[in-house]
């Protein structure tokens, strides 16, 4: 996978200007730095970010439903509790992110790439995942059900307790994770490619699962 980029490598670069004043409610940003800060209980509404920067932020709790963030880069940035259901995400990259106790069920994730992040129980029911990929990433008590992905890829990153009940996939990699710790919907990997060490891995959750009782005479 190639390495994350840095902000001097974006292609708007030259273009970011520094935040001016805080941000607000349903604020159109565009080509905006926003660096540093820390925003508790911020009530976001539909913000929209595109071609910007967020670099060393913190969001503790309050609410961000139906915002978009569209060719944004993130670095070092901070969700914690933070409402973030129904929100788009598009051409973004998300490096050194931590994203815990978060509820983004519904939301639409389309070419978002996440490097060395860490995702602690966050709510991804029913949301679309297409061309993400999480690298060198840990991922603990993440719930997938019901979401849909297309194109998925975990090279490098650990599952501890995921949850995939009736989530639907296709041409999703699963090879490549450090670690693939499922806790419920096994049934729900059709679609999903794994190695053959994770198969024997998942055999005994595999035969428990289709009601096969494994028995030696």
């Amino acid at each position: 996978m190639p390495a994350p980029r840095t902000l001097s490598e974006l292609p708007y670069a030259a273009h970011l200007r520094p935040l001016d004043g805080e941000l607000h409610v349903e604020d159109d940003l565009d080509c905006v730095h926003v660096d540093g800060g820390s925003y508790d209980a911020f009530d976001g509404g539909a913000v929209r970010f595109t071609e910007s920067a967020l670099t060393s932020t913190v969001f503790t709790g309050g609410r961000m439903r139906r915002a978009r963030f569209n060719d944004v880069w993130m670095h070092t940035v901070r969700f914690v509790a933070t409402d973030l259901v129904d929100t788009h995400w598009m051409d973004t990259e998300v490096v050194a992110g931590s994203l815990a106790g978060l509820e983004m069920f519904g939301s639409q994730l389309h070419r978002v790439t996440f490097h060395q992040c860490k995702l602690d129980s966050v709510n991804l029911r029913s949301t679309t995942l297409r061309d993400v990929t999480f690298v060198d990433c840990l991922l603990r008590d993440v719930d997938f059900a019901g979401a849909e992905l297309t194109r998925v890829s975990f090279p490098g990153s650990a599952l501890e307790d995921a949850r995939f009940p009736q989530a639907r996939m296709k041409d999703v990699d699963l090879r490549d994770a450090d670690r693939l710790g499922i806790s419920a919907g096994v049934e729900s990997l059709k679609g999903a490619t794994i190695s053959t060490g994770q198969l024997l891995d998942f055999a005994p959750l595999f035969a428990q699962t289709l009601g096969i009782v494994v028995r030696d005479r």
